[in-house]
């Protein structure tokens, strides 16, 4: 794990001393090491910044940027198969170090940009060729690992975080007025429908492409990969959960390989706890887990957590959210400045703190079971889009009681409580926006933005899924994490997002995956034997959460001012007199918490430089 950042440019547009300034920036990403390469051409200049975070082969040996005949590569993240890689080429190459990154540089020999097909991993990375004077980006399949760029006609500036390219680039850049109002009123799911960031002109490469640019900056994107849907509607329950707990146990012990020690990220549900399990039970591993703890019931899962641990022999490491009111702004104003950005939910204010504490118990890789909720079935609405595709079959009513009786009872968004809803109207899913239909009458900013969704199949539960993986849910889950993790100089793994375990699940008929009032009825049998039986057949998800009025009050008068200031910026967006009528500040619903976390760091942002 690493940072990473660069130009093609004139050196009109690179700032004065940045090189270094920019280093510094880079160093929670990469603490360890430190370089960049600058190459002086007659036109351009090219930049190449790395800073390195030792996880595999931790000799300065694998420092970045690294050389490889007429190839320079600088790289963040892992391709976690590096080992069959190196046993392919060293039939042809001479290998110098034990690291992934000549692992990749070499692959790249060989393959090309296509080299990017033969990996197992997470990545961005940029390699500049110096025979042929053109530079090639790529960002791995699921969007793990950031890159961010920004073009104009007479230069081109990456980085790992938008900050790399403000502080390397001699260029002003304004926030983006409609991603910011999109955030607070359509919420964070509309925020990855395009390429766009917070900052005007500068953009995210998305998932699965890759990016080349020459001298005379001509740019050429490629989407690389999609996944491939392929329904065996004859599949049986064994063949189902028998491929799940192949692929899996595959992935995970692949992301297993580090040279340093490695952290779980332990919830009380199946996700997490079946990685923790099957690194015990399976690999043998001797695991430490790390869990945030919050003493609000409805999120509170340290029952779970015990009874996993003690199942493992292993002691759990509980994090408690500290919910000290007078230190959650200072906290969210660092957090803030160091997203680019918004932060998404209060859920990932909490995460930073399980970050923190992972980094103090001096681990540098945390494994995490992100992804399994968009793979298998995960989120209430699944059932409902699943009675969809029932609706017109024998099976619809069988399925409705189970619905009635083992999802009703958990649900605490009214609007999902209607088990008819995509029966009465399919195309009706512009709830996803979950803000827009309470919170649009407080808008200052004309925005026509609408609910979309990108089409992969006609199969609706499928398609939402394959949407909540690639655009809405899990691109904002890996940002953050992302974040939050190496602003502690932690890399952060997800053993659920692998190509082969999503083009397998793909196979899986949705009878399979919604089975008997359960939902991830195909990972829990794939658990079974491996994952403590309480927990596999657990049927409430609590999720990482918190209330607002663990963190702040709004009867103190500083919070209540500080928040309704009619005089920020946050105005032209936002009515805020109109709002601060409705508000009642013993009691704040659901939808009014939202907003008031969303406006809260909103604002800091839009005014901070």
């Amino acid at each position: 794990m690493c940072g990473i950042s660069g130009f093609i440019s004139d050196k009109s547009y690179i700032k004065k001393n940045s090189i270094n300034s920019t280093l510094d920036l880079m160093g929670r990403r990469g603490p360890d090491a430190k370089n960049y390469y600058i190459e002086d051409n007659s036109s351009k200049q090219i930049g190449l910044l790395h800073t390195r975070l030792n996880i595999i082969d931790l000799n300065d040996r694998s420092n970045q940027p690294f050389r490889d005949g007429n190839f320079i590569l600088i790289f963040n993240g892992e391709i976690y198969n590096y080992i069959e890689l190196r046993n392919i080429l060293k039939k042809k190459y001479n290998f110098k170090t034990d690291s992934d990154t000549e692992v990749l540089i070499k692959c790249y020999q060989e393959y090309g940009e296509r080299c990017v097909d033969h990996f197992v991993g997470m990545w961005s990375f940029a390699i500049w060729d110096l025979k042929n004077k053109k530079l090639f980006l790529s960002r791995d399949p699921f969007g793990e690992k950031p890159l961010y760029f920004f073009k104009s006609d007479k230069c081109f500036f990456f980085g790992s975080e938008i900050k790399f390219i403000k502080s390397l680039c001699n260029i002003n850049f304004h926030k983006n007025r409609e991603l910011l109002h999109d955030n607070l009123f359509l919420g964070y799911k509309s925020l990855n429908k395009t390429s766009k960031t917070f900052y005007n002109n500068i953009f995210s490469l998305e998932n699965s492409h890759n990016l080349s640019i020459d001298l005379d900056l001509k740019l050429n994107k490629k989407k690389y990969w999609k996944p491939n849907i392929d329904l065996k509607s004859d599949m049986s329950s064994n063949e189902a959960s028998e491929g799940v707990n192949f692929h899996l146990l595959n992935s995970l012990k692949i992301r297993m390989r580090s040279d340093v020690p490695i952290a779980f990220c332990l919830s009380g549900g199946i996700d997490s706890g079946l990685l923790a399990s099957h690194a015990k039970k399976s690999l043998n591993k001797d695991i430490s887990t790390f869990s945030i703890i919050d003493d609000d019931e409805r999120y509170n899962e340290k029952d779970n957590i015990e009874i996993i641990c003690k199942d493992l022999d292993s002691k759990p490491n509980f994090i408690h959210l500290i919910k000290e009111k007078k230190i959650f702004l200072d906290r969210l104003k660092k957090l803030t400045s160091y997203h680019d950005g918004p932060i998404a939910t209060l859920s990932y204010y909490i995460h930073s703190f399980l970050s923190e504490g992972i980094s103090k118990n001096n681990y540098k890789v945390a494994i995490s079971g992100t992804g399994a909720d968009e793979l298998f079935t995960g989120y209430f609405e699944h059932f409902l889009l699943h009675l969809q595709t029932l609706s017109n079959t024998e099976f619809f009513e069988a399925n409705l009681k189970d619905w009635e009786k083992f999802i009703k009872p958990n649900i605490r968004n009214e609007f999902l409580k209607d088990p008819l809803i995509y029966i009465k109207n399919p195309k009706n899913r512009d709830n996803i926006y979950e803000k827009n239909f309470n919170l649009i009458k407080y808008s200052n900013f004309s925005n026509n933005n609408k609910f979309k969704e990108n089409h992969y199949t006609n199969e609706l539960l499928r398609n939402r899924m394959l949407n909540e993986l690639f655009h809405e849910v899990v691109p904002v889950i890996l940002k953050h994490d992302d974040l939050n993790s190496m602003y502690y100089s932690i890399e952060n793994r997800s053993p659920y997002l692998d190509r082969d375990l999503l083009n397998f699940s793909l196979t899986i008929p949705p009878n399979l995956l919604i089975n008997n009032g359960f939902q991830k009825k195909t990972l829990r049998d794939s658990a079974k034997g491996v994952l403590n039986e309480n927990i596999r057949n657990f049927r409430q998800k609590k999720g990482f959460n918190a209330s607002i009025n663990s963190v702040i009050d709004l009867n103190d008068p500083d919070i209540y001012n500080f928040i309704f200031d009619e005089n920020s910026e946050i105005s032209e967006l936002i009515n805020l007199k109109h709002l601060k009528k409705d508000i009642n500040k013993d009691f704040i619903p659901n939808h009014i918490s939202k907003i008031i976390f969303s406006i809260l760091t909103t604002k800091i942002f839009m005014e901070q430089n």
